[in-house]
């Protein structure tokens, strides 16, 4: 188990770029399954979920080769269906959330798709349910195997049906949708999902044959088509990793441009920071964030009320960033209280910045109530450990604005989501160390 070694209180200073989109790479991969001719995909992270699902699409027979620094070639000619049944997948597709929108793709073309109950962060329940009855409204026939807990879904045939989704859930809007683009006739899904990275799928799509409209929006309409055929496709910047390097900059007090960000996709990112009191400039399709050297104060509602910060579905505020938003609060003038509403065990981890010394309360596992130090008083250097991806990373901007030297462990969970994170950091200045076990 690796552990992080993290020396504190240091300004940084620079310009960072952020990754390729792994959202956006788990749902994209998933889709070369789709059609049998060769499809490029530019700016893929190399990160350790995405290679796991690399990993897993090889042992699937799909042909890879990896070309340059971020771009891979797949073709999908020769699947081998007999590993989808094999004691080696049930392992595999365990290790990462992600493989479970290999079944869409595989039900579509192959007239069955089957997926162990997957992994991922432990930030409590991630029903699938709004995966399988889409693919059920579709045609399929549904199995469950509750001993190995092994899923499956089987079809001669898709049919077009309309649904209304029971939750905007990005990963089931993706999954039917791939299973919708082949499947005979008309399909309308009311109440998907419509994140940039949900849209960046429907873009690849349309680029392969398929016939969706409506993308962008919380209803699409995909006409089935019989093929698809080949494309280039280039994944959007990740829209975590930039909102983590604008609270980086907050909590060290650094000037930092973080580059090439697609602005336009980044919906009410940038404001909801601003709120905090931060500075987020736009230079063209970079952010700027210049030194805080006086610190930033939380706004308040119009009535003067405390702020609130929630998560919600797309174009909401992103559940993945409220870890950030609160370790930024810690240190700014003024209250704020986060509501965590999709994931009820995300917050948990509160108790650690608690630990530092941050004024924390936690009202129950959704909210979390915030008063901020104002830089009078800075967090304390102690040994922790990574929890999930998005709690490792905040812990580690906590760990990097605290005076002395901490130690975060488990952090595979970090580089589950985050390319080589030490070296980057190190780039701009930051006192990281990697500790291999």
């Amino acid at each position: 188990m690796g552990t992080f070694k993290i020396e504190g209180g240091h300004q940084l200073k620079g310009s960072i770029q952020p990754q390729g989109a792994k959202n956006e790479a788990l749902q994209i991969l998933c889709a070369v399954l789709l059609t049998p001719e060769l499809v490029t995909i530019h700016n893929i992270p190399d990160i350790v979920d995405v290679n796991k699902l690399i990993n897993l699409l090889k042992k699937l027979g799909v042909k890879i080769e990896h070309i340059s620094n971020g771009t891979y070639t797949f073709k999908a000619d020769e699947v081998n269906l007999k590993y989808l049944e094999s004691d080696e997948f049930k392992v595999d597709g365990r290790g990462l959330r992600g493989s479970i929108m290999i079944v869409g793709p595989m039900l579509a073309r192959f007239g069955k798709g089957y997926i162990p109950k997957p992994g991922g962060d432990k930030i409590g329940r991630r029903r699938l349910d709004t995966h399988f009855e889409g693919l059920i409204n579709l045609g399929a026939k549904f199995r469950y195997n509750k001993e190995e807990q092994f899923y499956g879904v089987e079809a001669e045939r898709l049919k077009g049906a309309y649904m209304l989704l029971e939750e905007a859930s990005v990963t089931g809007t993706a999954n039917i949708v791939m299973a919708a683009v082949l499947a005979e006739g008309r399909t309308t899904i009311y109440n998907a999902a419509c994140e940039p990275y949900l849209q960046q799928l429907c873009k690849m799509l349309n680029n392969m044959g398929a016939q969706i409209s409506g993308v962008g929006s919380n209803m699409l309409i995909i006409d089935g088509v019989q093929k698809l055929t080949g494309t280039h496709h280039t994944m959007l910047p990740d829209m975590i990793e930039i909102g983590s390097w604008i609270g980086l900059a907050a909590m060290t007090k650094s000037e930092l441009t973080i580059t090439n960000v697609s602005w336009d996709d980044l919906g009410i990112i940038p404001n909801v920071f601003r709120k905090l009191g931060i500075t987020v400039e736009r230079r063209g399709d970079d952010i700027h964030i210049p030194a805080h050297t006086d610190g930033y104060e939380i706004q308040s509602f119009i009535d003067g009320s405390i702020l609130t910060i929630a998560d919600a579905p797309w174009p909401g505020f992103t559940p993945d960033l409220l870890s950030i938003i609160l370790v930024v609060a810690t240190q700014a003038r003024g209250s704020v209280l986060i509501h965590q509403k999709m994931f009820e065990s995300r917050l948990f981890f509160v108790d650690k910045l608690i630990d530092m010394g941050a004024k924390i309360i936690l009202c129950d596992p959704h909210r979390a109530t915030v008063i901020g130090h104002d830089f009078k008083s800075t967090l304390k250097a102690m040994t922790m450990t990574s929890p999930d991806i998005r709690a490792g990373v905040s812990l580690l901007i906590a760990a990097l604005s605290a005076k002395g030297t901490s130690t975060i462990q488990n952090i595979e969970q970090i580089d589950r989501g985050y390319e080589r994170i030490d070296e980057r950091l190190r780039a701009i200045g930051a006192k990281i160390e990697r500790i291999d076990a």
